[in-house]
């Protein structure tokens, strides 16, 4: 977002608050009468330059508005209404009341929305569609940690590599602050602006007194109207009183620190980040190009492995096929991981002194970059050569896509250094969240589901047991597998699903409302013996 005084993305150092401190750029404050050169008050203390803490530090928030202090209320009541039974399209109704706040609390303070913050926040909401999409846990908890670091760039303006890392630390300092915000904007409005706010107050109470009385009439007198507004309303007992309070106060309080955040964002991209000492040409090139040299030797073998020397390889190793693909992945992930901070070292030593030293970082970094990303190629198609062989599991496929964002973050280091690195903290942040949309787009547990039944078709090999811990996205794939064996493969899903009940709409979400209506059509029907001997019930572990 954007301010009336230039907004976070000029990062320019000012003065916090009301301290008297002064930046470099500041004039000197004359002599008081009196005073002389030389005198007594040259032995006084001086004021100090502003620390980290108080640079970052935004003036005072703008008064809270009344449609800010509504949004929270909906916030919360929102979040203890539809949150009790679980995520799914609740979690999006929950978030929308707290955007607006946090929109108006922007646009009260002055502040104005610019290209990047629309982005941020048309990705935030994008993920959180994912928990109304899928039924897995995992993809789902990605995408709202994601959905979080995109509503703090949103909130923040964030560009430097400071204030993307630290944007999310935001929140916590605007919790606490937001409190005394709120207290504030309720006292202010308790005298003069009473006025204002009591008559919505008696009409919104009312209003909530007219339709649970008629609403109640009108279930009682119809029972397809009963049934319809049964299925709408949420279902709160007296015994969830006390986790659904919890719900409302989490919903609110969090609600109203994207709000003050909004007002009065900590300027992040204040922190200015020295660089390092620059080293001598031989000193820093050196090692790299050592470095670059074992990686073309290595590159190399899996080149002349990948054209048609695997028999030579396992037979002077003693390896099998897939064990040689399994042992080789980790090590060359943890190669690429390794390889981005030898780079981001090198960046902060490289020497800078003229053309020539540009030239020659890019030069050097640039043969590392591609030789890291032929790194990357190997280290998937062992995942793939040990997928064909073992099947697909959760876990490989998340370090199979892990691996591949390794990929595009070297790709967008290589863009940097041709075209320059302003954007590249803000284009890492982006390709990750947009990775993490993918992923749960694309449904990775149906994604195991369905290559593991494409592999059972081709060799009528099959893992049932593995198949018991999946979610209910993996249902449509799993259901064309022949009797027993499909079900089989969904007696862990269809025994998690009967366990959960009667599921709200507003708590369920696609992938499981499929699933539900594939087992209702077409149940479950062998027998635990003859699951049992099929293997749908040992152990395994994952790797």
């Amino acid at each position: 977002m954007s301010d009336n005084t230039g907004g976070p993305e000029q990062a320019q150092p000012e003065a916090a608050g009301n301290t008297g401190a002064t930046t470099g750029n500041s004039p000197a404050q004359p002599p008081r009468p009196g005073a002389h050169a030389g005198g007594w008050q040259a032995w006084q203390p001086q004021p100090a330059g502003p620390t980290w803490s108080t640079l970052v530090r935004s003036a005072e928030a703008a008064p809270i508005r009344t449609v800010t202090l509504v949004a929270v209320l909906a916030t919360g009541l929102a979040a203890a209404l539809l949150l009790g039974d679980g995520m799914g399209p609740g979690l999006l109704l929950v978030v929308v009341p707290a955007v607006v706040g946090a929109y108006v609390a922007a646009r009260a303070a002055g502040r104005g929305a610019r290209p990047w913050t629309l982005a941020w926040a048309i990705g935030c909401l994008a993920l959180l569609v994912i928990p109304a999409l899928r039924d897995s846990a995992w993809p789902a908890a990605l995408a709202i940690l994601a959905a979080v670091l995109l509503g703090a760039l949103a909130l923040h303006g964030s560009r430097t590599w400071p204030g993307v890392l630290l944007a999310p630390l935001g929140f916590l300092d605007s919790a606490v602050s937001g409190v005394a915000w709120l207290l504030k904007g309720l006292r202010a409005r308790g005298g003069a602006g009473k006025d204002r706010w009591l008559p919505v107050a008696k009409a919104t109470a009312v209003a909530l007194v007219l339709l649970v009385l008629f609403g109640a009439l009108f279930a009682s007198a119809d029972a397809a109207f009963a049934d319809l507004l049964g299925g709408l309303m949420p279902d709160v007992s007296v015994e969830d009183g006390p986790i659904r309070f919890m719900l409302f106060v989490l919903g609110a309080f969090l609600a109203l620190a994207a709000a003050r955040t909004a007002a009065a964002p900590l300027r992040w991209d204040r922190i200015m980040v020295s660089p390092g000492k620059p080293r001598s040409r031989v000193e820093w090139a050196l090692p790299l190009v050592v470095l670059n040299l074992l990686f073309a030797g290595f590159n190399a073998v899996q080149l002349a492995v990948l054209f048609g020397g695997y028999r030579k390889v396992l037979e002077s190793t003693g390896l099998g096929y897939a064990e040689y693909a399994r042992q080789g992945f980790w090590q060359l992930l943890w190669a690429t991981l390794l390889t981005l901070v030898v780079i981001a070292l090198a960046l902060r030593w490289a020497p800078r002194a003229g053309a020539g030293d540009r030239r020659l970082v890019r030069a050097v970094l640039g043969v590392l970059c591609v030789m890291t990303l032929v790194v990357v190629a190997s280290a998937l198609r062992r995942m793939d050569l040990y997928v064909e062989e073992y099947g697909l599991t959760r876990l490989r496929v998340s370090v199979a896509a892990m691996e591949l964002w390794l990929g595009l973050v070297i790709v967008l280091i290589m863009a940097a250094g041709l075209f320059g690195a302003r954007w590249l903290p803000r284009a890492v942040a982006g390709s990750a969240a947009a990775a993490v949309l993918v992923f749960g787009l694309m449904s990775p547990d149906g994604m195991v589901a369905e290559r593991n039944v494409a592999r059972y078709e081709a060799d009528a090999k099959i893992d049932l047991a593995y198949f018991q811990s999946l979610s209910a996205d993996a249902v449509p794939a799993l259901d064309r597998l022949p009797e027993p064996q499909r079900s089989c493969a969904l007696r862990g899903i269809n025994d998690e699903m009967s366990r959960a009940g009667d599921v709200p709409w507003y708590a369920m979400s696609l992938g499981e409302y499929r699933a539900r209506r594939i087992l209702e059509e077409r149940p479950v029907m062998a027998s635990y013996e003859v699951c049992s001997r099929l293997g749908a019930f040992g152990t395994r572990t994952e790797y």
